[in-house]
């Protein structure tokens, strides 16, 4: 990164591990979220933060970051799901675009400046866990090329702030991959999805669950990995 103000929004804290173990001079912040951190990345002056998965969080944990901060730049960081069938595990999609399911507002997305080698496409950003394999490849049909819960929200706010979009990706799970746990019943009020559902139906089910789950952590913190390489050779 260059020397520029970023703010970086993801759903969960693991999802910029890889990032903030690459910040120099990095401290945590009591900002009302469940991951705030500040640091120095490539001489730029980042600012992490995470609250929660799907639309409404996320635009929520957008605000709250607005309040502390003044970025000049934000971008919507995390894992999302392939939806086509080119893309690797971990590989690092840069959108051109985002797109809200369901409601067809777009958000141009701006890509580095300078960026090591990544994909490109739309992404679609949808409120709900796409799971299954049809739903995935209906949702190809009309051009994305993968699907996240959080970036048009933070796209959105990013807009009301004044300042420029950007979104940065890596895949964990892939187009003809199903996801047979239910992470939609795993979900609170809010939209979290909540660790202990989780882990109470792959007890319910081990069989089909576990081997699921141990491939999704190793998934997971692979993305997580990638992102911290890619975020820390970028130009904004």
């Amino acid at each position: 990164m260059n020397r520029v103000n970023v703010l970086l929004v993801a759903a969960e804290g693991r999802e910029l591990r890889g990032v903030l173990r690459r910040c120099g001079n990095r401290r945590r912040l009591d900002w009302p979220l469940e991951f705030a951190w500040e640091g120095e990345l490539d001489g730029a002056h980042v600012w992490l933060a995470a609250g929660g998965h799907g639309q409404r969080l996320a635009g929520q944990t957008a605000e709250i970051a607005f309040r502390y901060a003044h970025p000049e730049v934000v971008v919507s960081v995390g894992f999302c799901g392939a939806l086509d069938p080119a893309l690797l595990p971990g590989q690092v999609l840069v959108p051109t675009k985002v797109e809200l399911f369901g409601d067809g507002r777009c958000y141009d997305a701006v890509a580095p400046s300078a960026a090591p080698v990544h994909a490109c496409g739309t992404l679609l950003s949808c409120d709900h866990v796409v799971a299954s394999v049809e739903e995935k490849s209906r949702l190809r049909s009309a051009g994305a090329a993968a699907v996240d819960m959080e970036a048009a929200a933070v796209a959105a706010a990013a807009r009301r702030a004044g300042a420029v979009f950007s979104c940065v990706k890596a895949v964990t799970d892939l187009a003809w991959e199903p996801l047979r746990m239910d992470f939609n019943a795993a979900r609170d009020r809010e939209g979290r999805i909540l660790m202990s559902r989780v882990l109470a139906g792959a007890i319910r089910r081990p069989w089909a669950e576990v081997p699921e789950l141990v491939w999704l952590y190793r998934r997971c913190r692979l993305a997580a990995e990638r992102l911290g390489e890619f975020l820390g050779r970028c130009r904004f």
